[in-house]
């Protein structure tokens, strides 16, 4: 369609470097524009006809969509880390936002999901849960690093303990060197407050969806878990499939081969053995990762998965393979249980291995 508008938008923190192309490739406008969504938005109506808008995956990239899908037919937020097609030819800021205008008209952008309102608090909430715990986590960590630095064993949790802190601060003979330890111990207790606080928001926020009740049913799936999967993958009608869910999670298996084909007389013929490796992708969700390796690994021990979990190594498959397997099975039975919007019954579900 010659009337449509192809727009790609290199978005930095002040500006944001528009070029628009029409059906027939060529540049019709280019400009740059303050990164607000007052004027990104009068750039748009500006346009005529059908307008397509791409951008990369950024900090603002969930700000932006919200901001402009309402006045485009089609809005594209690109996984940067796919768009190698940027690094070719000249580098800057005009000729990026060129090369995404043209990635879009001829459709080799892969776009990045960005869910409905529904969740939307959820998700700041558990962002905010997830931030606190890691700077929970880091402040736990310098606290042993100052008494690693001077040659004193810290096994086990009592070095954080409020009741032993006295006796792990008499340790220090530097007055500097306390000090510091007294701050970090500080600094530990009012991120533990928090975190609690959060918690507490994230999981009275996560009632209110019905996917984390039926989820919270399935073995090792608890309410954070839950929480964190919902937030996560907004609706489960985004993954046709099984598979698609275990590439999204890190979980799918990923093969690469070469010199599959090979020359007997005159004929062509594929190798019996072609060279091949075997992985998993590396182009995934973290947080759903460990979500799933997390409920592997701790319902390896218990029912229904232990059983489940036994047959895979009786056949000889590697501990740490069975795992894996384990792992895209709660996966698998999560989706299906969202779509459903059944309760989990071991009964109903096929645990042969």
């Amino acid at each position: 369609m010659k009337l449509e508008k192809h727009i790609g938008m290199d978005v930095h923190q002040a500006t944001a470097v528009v070029a628009v192309l029409n059906g027939d490739g060529k540049v019709v406008l280019g400009t740059i524009v303050a990164t607000e969504a007052s004027a990104i938005v009068r750039l748009l109506q500006y346009l005529s006809g059908p307008r397509q808008v791409t951008f990369e995956e950024t900090t603002q990239a969930a700000w932006l969509y919200r901001s402009v899908r309402a006045f485009v037919s089609e809005v594209i937020v690109c996984d940067r880390r796919r768009n190698r097609l940027l690094s070719e030819g000249s580098k800057g800021d005009k000729p990026d936002a060129r090369k995404l205008a043209e990635l879009l008209r001829a459709g080799l952008l892969r776009s990045v999901y960005h869910g409905h309102e529904g969740t939307q608090k959820l998700k700041e909430l558990v962002r905010g849960y997830e931030t606190l715990s890691v700077d929970t986590e880091r402040t736990m960590l310098r606290i042993k690093a100052l008494f690693r630095a001077r040659g004193i064993r810290t096994p086990g949790t009592s070095v954080y303990q409020a009741k032993q802190r006295e006796h792990w601060l008499g340790f220090f003979n530097e007055e500097g060197v306390r000090q510091r330890a007294t701050w970090l111990y500080e600094e530990l207790d009012y991120l533990r407050g928090l975190r609690k606080q959060a918690k507490r928001a994230m999981l009275v926020e996560s009632q209110r969806h019905r996917a984390t009740s039926l989820l919270k049913t399935i073995p090792q799936l608890g309410p954070i878990r839950s929480a964190l999967i919902v937030a996560t993958v907004d609706t489960p009608h985004r993954f046709r499939t099984k598979h698609q869910l275990w590439s999204y999670s890190g979980l799918g298996i990923v093969t690469h081969t070469s010199a599959e084909y090979e020359i007997q007389g005159d004929r062509v013929v594929c190798r019996r053995k072609p060279l091949a490796t075997r992985g998993l992708n590396d182009n995934f969700n973290r947080r759903l990762k460990n979500v799933f390796i997390g409920a592997a690994v701790g319902g390896s021990q218990i029912e229904p998965y232990r059983k489940y979990l036994d047959g895979l190594q009786q056949k000889g498959i590697r501990a740490e393979m069975a795992r894996l397997t384990l792992a895209r099975k709660i996966a698998a039975i999560a989706l299906r249980i969202w779509k459903k919007g059944e309760t989990f019954d071991s009964k109903k579900l096929k645990w042969t291995t």
